[in-house]
């Protein structure tokens, strides 16, 4: 990367796939002080992107699935009493963490349960209610999602999915830009990244739109963020 900096860039569903950032090519017009940074930011994240999701991809099904557990335990833990609150989850793609088995315990146990979908294509995302009786749709990259008439909620609690995080909460994720806006918009009470231990990275040279999150959560635990 020529300089010390770096970005974070989706399509018609939550958690895009990775040529997710080719939708919205001028996603960065809006917010960047220094195009060249702009440029050299997104470049950064492209390469930081594909090297943690390949390492990421990788990883045997046993461990994952160990991992996903262990997640779900101190995610549980840190939510706590989840009845009466909307809480946002997402569907697991490219061997994402795997939250169904909690969304659908907090379901029972008197949450509501979101997952999100876009759209209007550089817009904050809308959350449509997810129950493990969904009748789900089938998205652009194949992502299954609630479909159109599922009602649309305002979520008191955003699980987002982490390609790669840093110590001081900032996300990395596929690169659309989605959750930035959203972020920005709805102000959410409590934002907590997903992801695993071994995405963590030094910094995400963060840039003006990137929102820290509340908590970040791995199957080590919450982890302590500066």
């Amino acid at each position: 990367m020529p300089q010390d900096r770096n970005a974070d860039n989706g399509g018609d569903y939550a958690s895009p796939a990775c040529m997710a950032n080719e939708i919205a090519p001028d996603y960065f017009d809006p917010f960047a002080v220094d195009p060249q940074q702009a440029r050299d930011v997104a470049r950064w994240r492209k390469s930081e992107r594909a090297r943690l999701i390949a390492a990421r991809a990788i990883l045997p099904a046993a461990m994952r699935a160990t991992n996903d557990a262990a997640i779900r335990a101190h995610l549980a833990a840190l939510v706590g009493a989840p009845g009466g609150r909307v809480i946002a989850g997402f569907w697991p793609i490219g061997a994402e963490p795997d939250l169904r088995p909690l969304l659908a315990s907090w379901h029972e146990m008197g949450a509501q349960i979101a997952l999100p979908v876009v759209e209007v294509r550089a817009a904050p995302l809308v959350f449509r209610r997810w129950t493990s009786d969904t009748a789900m749709i089938t998205s652009l990259w194949d992502i299954p999602a609630p479909p159109p008439d599922a009602p649309a909620l305002i979520p008191d609690i955003i699980l987002l999915p982490l390609v790669g995080w840093d110590g001081a909460g900032h996300r990395l994720g596929h690169g659309g830009g989605y959750y930035d806006h959203t972020l920005a918009a709805l102000s959410p009470g409590q934002t907590i990244g997903i992801g695993y231990q071994g995405a963590r990275i030094a910094t995400i040279y963060p840039q003006p739109y990137d929102i820290a999150l509340a908590h970040i959560v791995t199957e080590v635990g919450p982890q302590p963020l500066i």
